[in-house]
């Protein structure tokens, strides 16, 4: 087997450069082809994807280099971190971006095939994993994790969502290969199986939830913020391409952090850019990728988010889909570090944003924010009619949810939302006299 890798891998070299990703050992002179995958729709990648494509960031920056080449950029759109992996192992990608889960085996495909990938810098991420999420059909009776049992539920296997999917359902009790029937599905495929009803529940990444949710298709019944484990995408680069080509993949990541300052300066912006690409609301975008948002975006390569990546394997060792994978060796911060210079160590030490209820406005360039969600919910009541959407922080997990489809409690003087219902009554049984209560009347109360 192994000599058939290495027979494979030099097969590989022997393919002319044209044919590659980048043409990497073309002559002064020559146009040089960097090719990059990314997912439009998976958008806590934006920065090295939709919205840095949009900007033209990395096209400036490689035309800043004057090193006697001429470059292209060959961006390729794909739905999942899979098709990328392929891709890049095949020699045909430089640079992708991608889930946690998909990035391990992204290291392990690449190690397999003796073409090695390397993590080279983040997108976005969430430190308790907000970034997945368990929803059910809106007339669904199914209010807690632990009501999946014998049911049919769309994941991808594979993807973080999976990986949520699996641990909530062993801290439930429920073993993930036997306990549920579980239908492998791309994003898309899943959504229309829950709206079918061929499927009682979807666990998926971003933005899915988010949009089945906005769209009033689904409602959630879990906060993968519950898990209290990082989660995060990433950018993955091929180690013979970075060798060959340091300056153009240190051109991407300053780019990258280029994208990842304007989203951070110009976040309602750069969510409206985000949708123009892709289709999807821009309200949705912003629950995500907002100035609040479920999604923290910097480029630096945090120990937190390292150490979740190995406490992942574990996750795809049991699924068989994978076996031991060195992490320590697939992650390689050295060119992030250089492009970022004196600013990575303050960009590594920093926390994300402290969640807080952001109210939009029609015709508005800017959202409002609240000190709680009970000011937001005063808001709503004198703008009822002006608003484009109105967002709530979990009020035990942080995760922002949009205030109309979240639930609700009152505790005394108090208004507390919450994105799923299990927690909601877990606060509920835990604070004598507060309740559940519609969004409607939280509104009427907070007015």
């Amino acid at each position: 087997m192994k000599r058939q890798a290495a027979a494979l891998s030099a097969a590989a070299l022997l393919v002319p450069l044209s044919a590659c990703g980048g043409s990497a050992e073309a002559g002064s002179g020559s146009t040089v082809t960097v090719t990059v995958g990314y997912q439009s729709r998976t958008i806590n990648t934006v920065t090295a994807g939709t919205l840095l494509r949009s900007l033209g960031y990395f096209e400036k920056r490689l035309n800043s280099l004057h090193d006697g080449h001429t470059y292209k950029v060959d961006w390729q759109d794909y739905a999942t971190g899979a098709p990328i992996t392929a891709q890049m192992t095949a020699g045909k990608i430089d640079i992708g971006s991608m889930g946690d889960f998909p990035l391990l085996l992204n290291a392990a495909r690449g190690t397999q095939l003796g073409r090695p990938t390397r993590l080279v810098s983040v997108t976005g991420y969430n430190l308790r994993g907000g970034l997945n999420t368990v929803v059910t059909a809106p007339g669904s009776k199914l209010t807690a994790l632990k009501d999946l049992k014998g049911k049919k539920v769309s994941t991808s296997i594979g993807s973080a969502a999976d990986g949520t999917l699996v641990r909530a359902l062993r801290r439930a009790g429920i073993d993930p290969d036997k306990g549920i029937s579980k239908l492998n599905q791309q994003p898309a495929v899943g959504a229309s199986a829950l709206s079918g009803g061929s499927v009682d529940a979807l666990s998926q990444f971003v933005a899915w939830p988010g949009l089945l949710t906005y769209q009033g298709k689904a409602k959630a019944l879990y906060d993968g913020a519950q898990l209290n484990l990082p989660t995060f995408h990433g950018v993955t680069a091929r180690e013979d391409f970075t060798d060959q080509h340091p300056a153009v993949l240190g051109a991407f990541l300053e780019a990258q952090a280029q994208a990842t300052d304007y989203l951070n300066r110009h976040p309602v912006t750069a969510a409206e850019k985000v949708a123009e690409e892709t289709d999807l609301p821009a309200e949705v975008v912003y629950l995500y990728n907002g100035a609040h948002g479920i999604a923290t975006f910097d480029p630096a390569v945090k120990p937190q988010l390292v150490s979740a990546l190995k406490q992942d394997v574990s996750v795809l060792k049991a699924a068989k889909l994978t076996g031991d994978i060195d992490v320590d060796s697939f992650v390689d911060d050295q060119y992030v570090k250089k492009a970022l210079g004196s600013s990575y160590a303050r960009r590594l030490a920093a926390s994300p944003a402290p969640a807080a209820s952001e109210a939009w406005a029609k015709g508005s360039e800017k959202t409002v924010s609240f000190k709680d969600p009970k000011q937001l919910l005063a808001y709503v009541a004198g703008h009822r009619n002006g608003l484009r959407a109105a967002y709530v922080p979990d009020a035990t997990t942080g995760t922002l949810w949009f205030a109309d489809k979240a639930v609700w409690v009152t505790d005394g003087g108090r208004l507390l939302p919450f994105v799923a219902p299990a927690t909601a009554r877990a606060y509920v049984s835990a604070h004598g006299g507060a309740r559940t209560i519609s969004y409607d009347e939280a509104v009427e109360q907070a007015s």
